[in-house]
């Protein structure tokens, strides 16, 4: 709490924000005036100059993430500013708040941005590029020479997926996306081939896109039929990585089918690496460290002012987008 010099409380100066007092649609997401956050002991309070958008922060919206949400909220997990108590750039995970002018963050989730990285790089690595780079590395433990999918390649998780794979040790990199534009454009990342990422016929057509030959790594976040279909055109010790459920369709995988076909269903999520702090300050290090030398290109899309927040999570959520979005909360 802020006091003045006779000791009295001082209030706390209003800020903007979006709110969420119900969960909901987009419309739920409402431009508010909220008191400035106060940071707790080993806090730090941070003026917002980017917040990053998330498919999570639209399952949070609707109470359907992994973690639970209470009202009321204001939404976003992850921002790009300047440390109000040192003045240093910064990118930083808040858990929530991020929505808004000012947020604080743990400071052990807080990272120096380094020199000639832009704040739209910052965000598209902390949260999409560490998980890009634990999927291929941690989780799918791609081995020199395999094959290795990844779905949604113009998003902002498989835009850096694509671009990290060979450098990883991939042998193929395998696209799919929904559009033309979408193909052309992870073409244009490193992928080796791309292709349209329907349910439909998708088994045959990730075969075919491996020159025949089953493939090794599927990195997942759809669910549903998409899951099942990659499932079906992993080779012999094949790996699928589920990182999300942008379907809300659960799947089965029966160990029958495990056993038969020498298959690995491996679950991923970004979070339980904060327990470990040199798995992600780590993984974002060399993130940053590629960024510089001109290595790695962070595909940043659209930046929306704060209070379009609820058009932002649509085209978000309906796939009008490609790449990293952000907010700008002084705009």
């Amino acid at each position: 709490m802020n006091l003045d010099v006779h000791g009295t409380p001082i209030a706390s100066e209003p800020m903007r924000a979006i709110q969420m007092t119900e969960f909901g649609g987009p419309e739920v997401l409402r431009l508010a005036e909220l008191p400035t956050p106060e940071p707790a002991p080993g806090e730090v309070l941070i003026r917002v100059t980017r917040a990053g958008l998330n498919f999570a922060d639209t399952h949070t919206r609707t109470n359907s993430y992994v973690q639970k949400a209470t009202l009321p909220l204001v939404p976003g997990g992850e921002v790009a500013g300047v440390r109000e108590d040192s003045g240093e750039r910064v990118v930083a995970l808040v858990g929530s708040g991020g929505y808004a002018e000012y947020a604080v963050a743990p400071e052990e989730h807080c990272f120096p941005i380094p020199d000639g990285i832009d704040d739209g790089t910052a965000l598209a690595l902390i949260i999409q590029g560490t998980t890009a780079w634990h999927l291929l590395r941690t989780a799918g433990r791609v081995a020199d020479g395999e094959s290795v999918v990844v779905h949604g390649a113009a998003g902002g998780v498989g835009s850096i997926a694509v671009q990290l794979g060979h450098a990883l040790g991939a042998g193929r990199v395998i696209a799919t996306a929904s559009s033309e534009q979408k193909r052309s454009a992870a073409l244009g990342l490193g992928a080796d081939v791309a292709i349209d990422s329907a349910a439909e016929g998708l088994t045959e057509r990730l075969i075919e896109a491996n020159e025949g030959r089953e493939v090794d790594v599927v990195l997942e976040m759809s669910g549903g039929a998409v899951f099942d279909a990659s499932y079906k055109a992993l080779a012999p010790f094949g790996r699928i990585v589920a990182h999300g459920i942008a379907t809300s369709e659960p799947n089965v995988v029966r160990t029958g089918s495990l056993l038969r076909h020498s298959r690995a269903v491996v679950g991923f999520y970004l979070f339980h690496c904060l327990t470990r702090p040199q798995m992600f300050a780590g993984a974002l290090a060399d993130l940053f460290a590629r960024a510089a030398r001109g290595e790695l290109r962070a595909v940043v899309g659209q930046t929306y002012p704060l209070e379009q927040a609820a058009r932002a999570q649509s085209d978000l959520r309906e796939r009008r987008s490609t790449g990293k979005l952000l907010l700008d909360p002084a705009a």
